[in-house]
């Protein structure tokens, strides 16, 4: 169903059982899956394929060119997959050359008020960014991780799976999947046991990462201190996830604990 007062594109391609509300625009080269729902004052523009089953609320402007000085014009892309919410005055830029051209969102994950995802973001899938989150250019962010509110995350920042950022926090260095991050200048201040738990990550799996992490992370030589861990530790699942994650970006900073 599309309102009467929406102005949409006739080279949109609309499923039929997707709602677009009043007032709402929709550009020419904007794909909207089914029961998807577009409320009102929504702008859809540029190269932008959404999937099935999204929610995108009042005067939240998806697809618009990326805020990059760089940006020519260049042709780029911004795919969104299933089941997310996008709460009001949501802001997401398609990509740039420099970043692959694409801009790409997975499924499942929340939005809320005010929230920015720039140009070449890679958010994957059942992911929370509170209230007024912004995501700089060039940040991935892993599947299961929350972002407290009122968060900068830098460009090329890393946030790991199941990770838990706190509110208010800058992010400059990137977060180890199932760490707890937060401070002005984020700080690694332990594990974030509640989403470990909540994801029902056996006692088991968690003492081993409990370990893990304090074997890693005893001196700021964390690279080094990987090296030193038992196979049992190296071979847990979690714990892998956490040493691919510091060693596959080495030019990239890792948040450590405080006086590390």
């Amino acid at each position: 169903m599309i309102h009467k007062t929406a102005i949409v594109d006739k080279k949109a391609k609309i499923s039929e059982s997707a709602s677009i509300g009043p007032y709402s625009i929709i550009g020419p080269n904007v794909e909207i899956d089914e029961n998807t729902v577009v409320h009102s004052h929504v702008n859809l523009t540029g190269n932008t394929k959404i999937g099935k089953n999204n929610q995108i609320y009042p005067f939240s402007s998806i697809g618009t060119p990326p805020q990059d000085l760089k940006y020519k014009g260049e042709k780029n892309l911004l795919t969104i997959g299933n089941d997310n919410k996008f709460r009001e005055y949501v802001n997401i830029n398609p990509g740039t050359e420099q970043g692959g051209g694409l801009t790409s969102i997975g499924d499942g994950n929340l939005f809320m008020v005010y929230c920015h995802v720039a140009h070449d973001c890679k958010i994957s899938s059942n992911i929370v960014l509170a209230n007024n989150v912004q995501v700089g250019g060039h940040v991935a962010i892993e599947k299961n991780a929350i972002v407290g509110g009122s968060c900068a995350i830098h460009q090329f920042s890393r946030i790991g799976e199941s990770s838990m950022v706190g509110g208010m926090t800058g992010v400059l260095s990137d977060v180890i999947p199932f760490g707890l991050s937060m401070g002005n200048r984020n700080n690694l201040m332990g594990l974030n046991l509640i989403g470990l738990r909540r994801s029902k990550v056996s006692n088991e799996n968690i003492k081993k990462i409990q370990l893990a992490y304090e074997s890693i992370f005893k001196t700021s030589s964390f690279r080094e201190n990987i090296e030193e861990l038992n196979s049992d530790l190296k071979n847990n699942e979690f714990v892998k996830k956490i040493i691919n994650f510091i060693n596959s970006n080495k030019k990239r900073p890792i948040s450590l604990p405080p006086n590390k």
